[in-house]
Protein backbone atom coordinates (compact mmCIF):
# COMPACT_ATOMS: atom_id res chain seq x y z
CA UNK A 1 0.00 0.00 0.00
CA UNK A 2 1.54 2.91 -1.01
CA UNK A 3 -0.86 5.92 0.13
CA UNK A 4 -1.27 6.66 3.71
CA UNK A 5 -3.85 7.38 6.27
CA UNK A 6 -3.17 10.96 6.56
CA UNK A 7 -3.77 11.12 3.18
CA UNK A 8 -7.26 9.31 3.54
CA UNK A 9 -7.51 12.05 6.64
CA UNK A 10 -6.89 14.75 4.24
CA UNK A 11 -9.33 13.35 1.76
CA UNK A 12 -12.05 13.29 4.13
CA UNK A 13 -11.75 16.38 5.44
CA UNK A 14 -11.66 18.40 2.17
CA UNK A 15 -14.86 16.37 1.15
CA UNK A 16 -16.56 17.57 4.19
CA UNK A 17 -15.73 20.67 3.94
CA UNK A 18 -16.11 21.24 0.22
CA UNK A 19 -12.82 22.66 -0.42
CA UNK A 20 -9.27 23.01 0.55
CA UNK A 21 -9.16 26.23 2.07
CA UNK A 22 -12.47 25.30 4.60
CA UNK A 23 -10.49 22.29 5.04
CA UNK A 24 -7.40 23.67 6.16
CA UNK A 25 -9.16 26.04 8.75
CA UNK A 26 -10.58 22.77 10.25
CA UNK A 27 -8.14 20.35 10.95
CA UNK A 28 -5.21 23.21 11.11
CA UNK A 29 -2.97 21.75 8.17
CA UNK A 30 -1.70 24.10 5.50
CA UNK A 31 -3.36 24.22 2.05
CA UNK A 32 -0.48 23.13 0.04
CA UNK A 33 0.01 20.01 1.98
CA UNK A 34 -3.58 19.06 1.73
CA UNK A 35 -3.61 19.65 -1.88
CA UNK A 36 -0.33 17.34 -2.22
CA UNK A 37 -1.88 14.87 -0.66
CA UNK A 38 -5.05 14.34 -2.72
CA UNK A 39 -3.10 14.77 -5.94
CA UNK A 40 -0.60 11.49 -4.50
CA UNK A 41 -4.18 9.75 -3.22
CA UNK A 42 -5.61 10.55 -7.17
CA UNK A 43 -1.49 9.34 -8.71
CA UNK A 44 -1.63 6.06 -6.69
CA UNK A 45 -5.64 5.34 -6.96
CA UNK A 46 -5.68 6.13 -10.77
CA UNK A 47 -8.90 7.99 -10.39
CA UNK A 48 -10.03 11.56 -10.49
CA UNK A 49 -11.82 12.23 -6.35
CA UNK A 50 -12.75 15.66 -7.01
CA UNK A 51 -14.44 17.72 -10.10
CA UNK A 52 -12.59 21.57 -9.41
CA UNK A 53 -15.13 24.38 -10.08
CA UNK A 54 -13.28 27.55 -9.20
CA UNK A 55 -16.57 29.57 -8.74
CA UNK A 56 -17.90 26.43 -6.57
CA UNK A 57 -15.52 24.65 -4.77
CA UNK A 58 -14.53 20.99 -5.23
CA UNK A 59 -17.20 18.17 -5.45
CA UNK A 60 -16.65 14.51 -5.11
CA UNK A 61 -16.35 12.75 -8.45
CA UNK A 62 -18.42 9.20 -8.45
CA UNK A 63 -15.46 7.43 -7.28
CA UNK A 64 -14.64 9.91 -4.76
CA UNK A 65 -18.35 9.49 -3.66
CA UNK A 66 -17.21 5.64 -2.97
CA UNK A 67 -14.03 6.29 -1.67
CA UNK A 68 -15.23 8.35 1.08
CA UNK A 69 -17.19 5.96 2.42
CA UNK A 70 -14.55 3.02 2.52
CA UNK A 71 -12.12 5.85 4.04
CA UNK A 72 -14.37 6.66 6.68
CA UNK A 73 -14.71 3.11 7.58
CA UNK A 74 -10.85 2.30 7.26
CA UNK A 75 -10.44 5.66 9.88
CA UNK A 76 -13.07 4.22 12.31
CA UNK A 77 -11.23 0.62 12.60
CA UNK A 78 -8.01 2.36 12.64
CA UNK A 79 -9.07 4.38 15.41
CA UNK A 80 -10.24 1.08 16.86
CA UNK A 81 -7.49 -0.67 16.75
CA UNK A 82 -6.40 2.41 19.04
CA UNK A 83 -9.54 1.63 21.71
CA UNK A 84 -8.62 -2.15 21.67
CA UNK A 85 -4.73 -1.09 22.73
CA UNK A 86 -5.75 1.24 25.57
CA UNK A 87 -8.38 -0.83 27.12
CA UNK A 88 -5.68 -4.31 26.71
CA UNK A 89 -3.05 -2.08 27.99
CA UNK A 90 -4.28 0.06 30.52
CA UNK A 91 -2.92 3.03 28.68
CA UNK A 92 -5.39 5.86 28.27
CA UNK A 93 -4.75 6.87 24.49
CA UNK A 94 -6.16 7.61 20.85
CA UNK A 95 -8.52 10.38 19.57
CA UNK A 96 -11.72 11.52 21.63
CA UNK A 97 -14.34 13.05 19.41
CA UNK A 98 -15.74 16.04 21.37
CA UNK A 99 -18.21 18.19 20.89
CA UNK A 100 -18.80 21.08 22.53
CA UNK A 101 -21.83 24.30 21.94
CA UNK A 102 -20.90 26.46 19.92
CA UNK A 103 -22.30 29.71 22.84
CA UNK A 104 -19.65 28.34 24.73
CA UNK A 105 -16.60 26.88 22.95
CA UNK A 106 -14.58 29.94 22.55
CA UNK A 107 -14.17 30.34 26.44
CA UNK A 108 -14.58 26.05 27.22
CA UNK A 109 -12.77 23.94 24.70
CA UNK A 110 -9.14 25.07 24.46
CA UNK A 111 -8.40 24.56 28.30
CA UNK A 112 -10.69 21.83 28.13
CA UNK A 113 -8.42 19.94 25.20
CA UNK A 114 -5.26 21.06 26.54
CA UNK A 115 -5.39 20.45 29.61
CA UNK A 116 -6.75 16.60 29.11
CA UNK A 117 -4.15 16.42 26.26
CA UNK A 118 -1.77 17.19 29.10
CA UNK A 119 -2.94 14.87 31.28
CA UNK A 120 -2.83 12.08 28.59
CA UNK A 121 0.16 12.62 26.26
CA UNK A 122 -1.36 9.69 23.96
CA UNK A 123 -4.49 11.16 24.29
CA UNK A 124 -5.74 13.79 21.47
CA UNK A 125 -9.13 15.66 21.23
CA UNK A 126 -10.99 15.75 17.78
CA UNK A 127 -13.44 19.01 18.74
CA UNK A 128 -16.50 19.71 16.75
CA UNK A 129 -18.61 22.99 17.50
CA UNK A 130 -22.40 22.99 17.01
CA UNK A 131 -25.65 23.73 18.06
CA UNK A 132 -27.50 21.53 20.83
CA UNK A 133 -29.37 19.74 18.66
CA UNK A 134 -26.60 18.65 16.20
CA UNK A 135 -24.93 17.55 18.55
CA UNK A 136 -27.26 14.86 19.95
CA UNK A 137 -27.90 14.27 16.65
CA UNK A 138 -23.83 13.46 15.68
CA UNK A 139 -23.88 11.05 19.20
CA UNK A 140 -26.74 9.12 18.22
CA UNK A 141 -25.26 8.54 14.59
CA UNK A 142 -21.74 7.56 16.84
CA UNK A 143 -19.59 10.65 15.02
CA UNK A 144 -18.99 12.16 18.48
CA UNK A 145 -17.99 10.46 21.79
CA UNK A 146 -19.22 12.54 23.95
CA UNK A 147 -19.93 16.33 24.33
CA UNK A 148 -20.23 19.49 26.07
CA UNK A 149 -23.49 21.43 26.26
CA UNK A 150 -26.15 22.51 28.60
CA UNK A 151 -29.23 19.87 30.08
CA UNK A 152 -32.04 21.41 28.15
CA UNK A 153 -34.05 18.76 25.70
CA UNK A 154 -32.02 16.03 26.39
CA UNK A 155 -33.84 12.74 25.18
CA UNK A 156 -34.55 9.74 27.94
CA UNK A 157 -31.83 7.76 26.02
CA UNK A 158 -29.35 10.21 26.49
CA UNK A 159 -27.09 10.71 29.98
CA UNK A 160 -26.67 13.76 31.17
CA UNK A 161 -23.61 14.63 33.58
CA UNK A 162 -23.83 18.10 35.29
CA UNK A 163 -20.35 19.66 35.80
CA UNK A 164 -21.87 23.57 36.52
CA UNK A 165 -24.62 26.24 36.58
CA UNK A 166 -24.79 28.97 34.96
CA UNK A 167 -27.62 31.61 36.15
CA UNK A 168 -28.71 34.20 33.66
CA UNK A 169 -27.70 37.90 34.23
CA UNK A 170 -28.06 41.12 32.33
CA UNK A 171 -26.14 43.12 30.60
CA UNK A 172 -25.28 46.39 29.78
CA UNK A 173 -22.92 49.19 28.13
CA UNK A 174 -20.94 51.12 30.57
CA UNK A 175 -22.43 54.15 29.90
CA UNK A 176 -26.12 52.79 30.64
CA UNK A 177 -27.29 54.28 33.37
CA UNK A 178 -28.63 50.67 34.98
CA UNK A 179 -24.40 50.16 35.49
CA UNK A 180 -24.26 51.65 38.31
CA UNK A 181 -26.80 49.05 39.36
CA UNK A 182 -25.66 45.83 41.63
CA UNK A 183 -28.67 44.12 40.67
CA UNK A 184 -32.09 44.38 38.62
CA UNK A 185 -35.51 42.71 38.24
CA UNK A 186 -37.14 41.80 35.16
CA UNK A 187 -40.05 43.66 35.79
CA UNK A 188 -37.72 46.92 35.71
CA UNK A 189 -36.54 45.85 32.28
CA UNK A 190 -39.55 45.42 30.63
CA UNK A 191 -39.93 48.80 28.86
CA UNK A 192 -36.19 48.61 27.99
CA UNK A 193 -34.92 47.48 24.65
CA UNK A 194 -33.94 44.05 24.92
CA UNK A 195 -31.74 42.04 22.43
CA UNK A 196 -32.45 38.67 22.52
CA UNK A 197 -30.14 35.39 21.81
CA UNK A 198 -32.03 33.60 19.06
CA UNK A 199 -30.85 30.14 19.06
CA UNK A 200 -33.61 27.80 19.90
CA UNK A 201 -33.19 26.40 23.26
CA UNK A 202 -31.57 30.02 24.15
CA UNK A 203 -34.40 31.97 22.89
CA UNK A 204 -36.74 29.72 25.06
CA UNK A 205 -35.00 29.60 27.77
CA UNK A 206 -34.75 33.39 27.88
CA UNK A 207 -38.46 33.91 26.81
CA UNK A 208 -39.35 31.62 29.41
CA UNK A 209 -37.99 33.82 32.67
CA UNK A 210 -40.10 36.59 31.14
CA UNK A 211 -43.44 34.47 31.41
CA UNK A 212 -42.59 32.98 35.16
CA UNK A 213 -41.67 36.78 35.94
CA UNK A 214 -45.15 37.72 34.19
CA UNK A 215 -43.55 40.43 32.34
CA UNK A 216 -43.78 40.71 28.75
CA UNK A 217 -40.04 41.87 27.00
CA UNK A 218 -39.28 44.47 24.56
CA UNK A 219 -37.60 42.63 21.85
CA UNK A 220 -36.06 44.87 19.74
CA UNK A 221 -33.59 42.63 17.79
CA UNK A 222 -33.52 38.57 17.47
CA UNK A 223 -29.64 37.51 16.86
CA UNK A 224 -27.77 34.11 16.80
CA UNK A 225 -24.41 35.72 17.11
CA UNK A 226 -23.25 36.49 20.60
CA UNK A 227 -20.66 38.63 19.54
CA UNK A 228 -22.44 40.74 17.75
CA UNK A 229 -25.67 41.01 20.52
CA UNK A 230 -21.84 42.18 22.82
CA UNK A 231 -21.38 44.69 20.20
CA UNK A 232 -24.74 46.23 20.17
CA UNK A 233 -25.08 46.09 24.19
CA UNK A 234 -21.81 47.94 23.84
CA UNK A 235 -23.37 50.38 21.97
CA UNK A 236 -26.48 51.71 23.44
CA UNK A 237 -28.67 49.86 21.40
CA UNK A 238 -30.34 47.66 24.55
CA UNK A 239 -29.78 45.13 27.14
CA UNK A 240 -29.09 41.45 26.73
CA UNK A 241 -29.44 38.46 29.15
CA UNK A 242 -26.40 35.90 29.56
CA UNK A 243 -25.06 32.30 30.92
CA UNK A 244 -21.99 32.03 29.74
CA UNK A 245 -19.58 34.71 31.59
CA UNK A 246 -16.71 35.57 29.16
CA UNK A 247 -13.56 37.06 31.10
CA UNK A 248 -13.34 40.18 28.47
CA UNK A 249 -15.31 42.73 29.50
CA UNK A 250 -15.28 44.47 26.36
CA UNK A 251 -17.32 43.86 22.96
CA UNK A 252 -15.12 43.54 19.23
CA UNK A 253 -15.03 46.95 19.06
CA UNK A 254 -13.58 47.61 22.06
CA UNK A 255 -16.95 49.74 24.05
CA UNK A 256 -17.08 47.99 27.78
CA UNK A 257 -19.83 45.76 28.99
CA UNK A 258 -21.29 45.68 32.89
CA UNK A 259 -22.84 42.53 34.06
CA UNK A 260 -25.45 42.89 36.70
CA UNK A 261 -27.35 40.14 38.80
CA UNK A 262 -30.86 39.60 38.23
CA UNK A 263 -33.12 39.81 40.75
CA UNK A 264 -34.88 37.02 42.01
CA UNK A 265 -35.17 33.01 41.95
CA UNK A 266 -34.50 31.86 37.91
CA UNK A 267 -33.24 28.53 37.03
CA UNK A 268 -29.76 28.74 35.65
CA UNK A 269 -28.36 27.35 32.70
CA UNK A 270 -26.45 24.02 33.58
CA UNK A 271 -23.25 22.87 31.41
CA UNK A 272 -22.77 19.19 31.71
CA UNK A 273 -21.48 16.05 29.52
CA UNK A 274 -24.10 14.65 27.32
CA UNK A 275 -23.76 10.93 25.86
CA UNK A 276 -25.59 7.85 24.52
CA UNK A 277 -27.37 6.09 27.45
CA UNK A 278 -26.66 2.70 28.03
CA UNK A 279 -23.36 2.71 25.06
CA UNK A 280 -20.20 0.42 26.69
CA UNK A 281 -17.49 3.43 27.48
CA UNK A 282 -14.26 3.69 26.91
CA UNK A 283 -11.16 3.99 28.97
CA UNK A 284 -10.78 7.16 26.86
CA UNK A 285 -14.31 8.46 27.35
CA UNK A 286 -14.29 7.45 31.21
CA UNK A 287 -11.09 9.42 31.99
CA UNK A 288 -12.39 12.31 30.15
CA UNK A 289 -15.68 12.14 31.65
CA UNK A 290 -13.48 12.50 35.30
CA UNK A 291 -11.23 14.84 33.88
CA UNK A 292 -13.97 17.33 33.46
CA UNK A 293 -15.58 16.63 36.63
CA UNK A 294 -12.42 17.52 38.41
CA UNK A 295 -11.58 20.86 35.96
CA UNK A 296 -15.26 21.77 35.97
CA UNK A 297 -17.68 23.55 38.83
CA UNK A 298 -19.37 25.89 40.12
CA UNK A 299 -16.79 28.11 41.34
CA UNK A 300 -14.46 27.42 38.36
CA UNK A 301 -15.75 27.06 34.76
CA UNK A 302 -12.73 27.28 32.18
CA UNK A 303 -12.59 30.81 30.09
CA UNK A 304 -15.30 32.26 32.10
CA UNK A 305 -15.52 34.68 35.16
CA UNK A 306 -17.26 34.00 38.10
CA UNK A 307 -20.78 33.77 39.39
CA UNK A 308 -22.44 37.05 39.08
CA UNK A 309 -23.85 37.50 42.03
CA UNK A 310 -22.91 41.38 43.92
CA UNK A 311 -20.53 42.37 41.97
CA UNK A 312 -20.72 46.13 39.92
CA UNK A 313 -18.55 45.11 37.21
CA UNK A 314 -17.52 41.80 36.12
Amino acid sequence: MRFTLRQLEYFIATAEAGSITLASERIHVSQPSISTAISQLEIELNTQLFLRRHAQGLSLTPAGQKLLLQAKTVMEQVQNLYTTASEATEQVRGTLSLGCLLTFAPMLLPEVSQSFHAAYQAAHVRPTVADHSTLLSKLERAELDIALSYDLSVPEDFEFTPLAELPPYVQVAETDPLAARSAVTLAELAEREFILLDLPLSRDYFLALFVAAGVTPNIVAQIQHQEVIRTMVGNRYGYTLANVRPKNKAALDGRRLVSLRLAGEHRPMRIGLIRVGQQVTTRLVRSFEDHCRQLISDNYVPGMDAPVLNLRRT
